[in-house]
């Protein structure tokens, strides 16, 4: 009787649109107590200290750096383990196979990014051209299920391989150039316990833990490096061995989608609305990313692979149309967490911040309606 009453449960969970409905709703929820009466105490919660039982070591001070330090790792960490797998034994494996998703992920960052330094060059606000490089897996994903066989499964498998680039285009971009200072001690010590994790895999040593204890180390050490601590992440999932991602991958799937990404949703849109709003859509910043997201990636995607394909480095996916294509582009148009991710390195400036994530979650959600709609008529 339990099993039956939890099996609608367990299908939402298993369903490709779940993760972003459920992103969707807390994003909601929160940006609902930010704007209640209740925001105060609200979005001091998350700014709360936490204070460590050792002082001395310099670690997260808030619930928020925690979350964004900490506990995004995972997600990183999964990330990773993702892009290995399919470079390795997946979709990327191929150079046949790989270079339309790679070319095109390249346009689909490159014209975002010059998108927004054409609106922001120059300006206080050039450190966010990251911003709308970056494609949100599961939201788009998601859009693309609801279209059924309306989409070809050569186009979904295509924007799956074209979003993974695109996280690893962000985290390069983390990693080179939002990065503020480096502390070369701790940046020699990541090193060093790379290179032991590099030797474990090349022993084929298959024990997780031997894996995991560095690993933490590893992240104490980025942390304190002056290099962003979800990097940390990355690096462990490279050094991991092959055999035991796939099932890593699937034991961490729930927790980071259902568990880390919508606290990282909750924790990162408490955001406090201007009086006027729309004022806000008035700022440089606003123009660079909605211009980037909505515009730029459809743009980039479509551009970069209909050279490609005239200069015979890469073809078409089967059964699909350049059509279908402008849509997958659309949809690709959805930043979202990784966007509200970079944008709270590229600006200190807590107003700058607001401006960033409204405009990421307002191309965003005009990316993903457009996309679905352009798809859903098209023949």
């Amino acid at each position: 009787m339990i099993k039956k009453l939890l099996s609608p449960i367990y299908e939402f969970l298993q369903d490709s649109r779940a993760v972003g409905i459920v992103l969707i709703i807390c994003t909601a929820i929160s940006l609902l107590l930010a704007n209640s009466p209740w925001q105060q105490m609200y979005v001091a919660s998350w700014e709360t200290v936490v204070h460590t039982p050792l002082p001395q070591l310099h670690l997260p001070h808030t619930i928020l750096h925690w979350i964004n330090d900490g506990l995004m790792v995972p997600f990183f960490f999964l990330v990773g383990m993702e892009i290995k797998r399919e470079v390795t034994i997946g979709e990327l494996s191929s150079i046949r196979q790989s270079m339309l998703p790679i070319i095109a992920a390249i346009g689909g960052m490159v014209c975002p990014a010059l998108i927004f330094t054409i609106f922001n060059g120059g300006t206080p606000y050039a450190n966010g051209w990251g911003i709308p490089m970056a494609t949100d897996i599961a939201f788009s994903l998601g859009i693309l299920s609801l279209l059924g066989n309306r989409v070809p499964l050569s186009l979904k498998i295509f924007l799956t391989a074209l979003a993974i680039i695109d996280d690893l285009g962000a985290i390069l971009a983390i990693a080179i150039f939002y990065t503020a200072s480096l502390q070369l001690g701790y940046l020699l010590a990541a090193g060093v316990i790379l290179a032991l994790l590099i030797v474990l895999n090349v022993c084929k040593v298959r024990a997780l833990w031997c894996y995991f204890l560095p690993g933490i180390v590893l992240w104490y050490c980025i942390y304190n490096s002056g290099i962003h601590a979800t990097i940390a992440g990355v690096l462990l999932a490279a050094c991991m061995p092959l055999p035991k991602i796939s099932g890593l991958i699937h034991k961490l799937h729930d927790p980071v989608n259902f568990v880390i990404m919508p606290i990282f949703a909750l924790s990162n849109t408490a955001i406090i609305f201007p009086p006027d709003i729309l004022q806000t859509f008035t700022s440089s910043i606003s123009y660079g990313i909605l211009a980037g997201l909505v515009l730029g990636k459809p743009l980039g995607i479509f551009l970069f692979s209909y050279v490609a394909t005239k200069l015979k480095l890469a073809t078409l996916p089967e059964q699909s149309t350049w059509g279908q294509l402008i849509g997958i582009g659309m949809i690709a148009g959805i930043g979202f967490t990784m966007s509200i991710f970079i944008s709270t390195l590229a600006y200190m400036t807590p107003e700058w911040q607001i401006i960033s994530k409204i405009a990421v979650i307002a191309a965003s959600l005009l990316s993903g309606i457009v996309g679905f709609c352009y798809l859903r008529i098209s023949k």
